[in-house]
């Protein structure tokens, strides 16, 4: 599992723009709406996100239009349970 994904997953502030955009794709004005942060933090955050392949970007006009790459996510999930989920054979 490629680390980017933790450090991305790790920080409070990417997983809700992550709650976010499970909704759909949203602009970037759309994603900063729902923080006080200023506009260039919320971008680092999104750049994070991308470099870990989470969230991709398209441009359309003059707008660049952010959405889940849910096959990353579905990858990273599987990883976190097949680790972490629990021994099923521990039952009594």
């Amino acid at each position: 599992m490629n680390e980017s994904v933790f450090k991305a997953m790790s920080d409070g502030t990417r997983r809700k723009i992550i709650e976010l955009l499970k909704e759909g794709p949203k602009t970037a004005g759309e994603i900063v709406n729902h923080f006080s942060h200023a506009q260039p933090t919320i971008s680092r955050h999104l750049n994070v996100l991308k470099n870990a392949n989470l969230v991709v970007d398209q441009r359309e006009g003059t707008y660049i239009i952010y959405r889940l790459n849910t096959t990353i996510l579905q990858e990273w999930l599987a990883w976190l349970l097949e680790h972490f989920g629990g021994d099923n054979d521990e039952k009594e």
